[in-house]
């Protein structure tokens, strides 16, 4: 099972963001966030969504675990499909850059 505050800490730490940096991308605030933490609350599904939006992902995402399948956001189907016209060399040097970041 997963656990939802852990899994927003994971997220919160790939994007390299602060309770408060997420508060300000997802519209939240830093208040409400640390709530979670501090009650050992699960966030509503709604929170959740703004949460999720901020970090650019689906619930779906958000909840599966790895190797299920899941939904991409519009953005990330565009991503791919741009990078699926690149050469695998193309390809590789783009997956060099996305990981620098």
């Amino acid at each position: 099972m997963i656990d939802v505050l852990e899994r927003i800490v994971y997220y919160r730490s790939q994007k390299g963001w602060s309770e408060y940096q997420l508060a300000e991308e997802s519209g939240l605030t830093q208040s409400t966030i640390s709530s979670w933490y501090r009650k050992n609350m699960i966030p509503s599904i709604a929170s959740l969504e703004k949460v999720c939006n901020a970090f650019g992902i689906t619930l779906s995402q958000f909840f599966s675990e790895e190797g299920e399948n899941f939904s991409l956001t519009g953005r990330q189907k565009e991503l791919l499909k741009e990078a699926g016209h690149l050469t695998d060399e193309q390809q590789s040097a783009l997956i060099a850059f996305f990981r620098t970041l």
